[in-house]
């Protein structure tokens, strides 16, 4: 009659949890190099210089504005104002107010609105770069992902 040895387990529980954790850090590298985090900077050699905008909550629902500015502001974005408006825009939209298509894209890409959903209405008179204009399709936008 001959016995045989059983081998432990831990090694192998060792093991397979060591492979989940290095697959959840490059899913996390794979994922930082095809949605980089976006720069808050209107010129990246001048760290004061952050991208003013202002939020336009037209969306319908109450604080809508307020936790945009606190997304924004989190990821360095300098919100100066946030007010709320009575239509109803469908989309949202990104307006740029200086001419300035590079910092008007940087804040669509931080709310995750379509680059086809900015426009431009230049008013030297706000002091913003942007004006952020959410719409009824407020839950697709980033903030309200979560």
């Amino acid at each position: 009659m001959t016995t045989e040895r059983r081998r432990p387990i831990w090694p192998w529980v060792l093991i397979a949890v060591l492979g989940a954790v290095v697959l959840v850090f490059l899913g996390s590298l794979v994922w930082r190099l095809i949605n980089p985090p976006v720069s808050p900077l209107v010129n990246e050699d001048d760290p004061r210089s952050t991208i003013q905008v202002d939020v336009v909550n037209a969306s319908g629902r109450q604080g809508a504005g307020r936790h945009t500015l606190e997304f924004l502001r989190e990821r360095g974005f300098d919100v100066v104002e946030i007010s709320s408006a009575s239509d109803r825009p469908k989309r949202s939209l990104v307006i740029d107010r200086m001419g300035d298509k590079v910092s008007a894209r940087k804040v669509a890409n931080a709310l995750g609105i379509a680059d086809t959903l900015i426009s431009t209405d230049i008013d030297s008179m706000r002091f913003v770069r942007a004006t952020i204009l959410l719409g009824a399709d407020i839950d697709n936008l980033e903030p309200f992902l979560d």
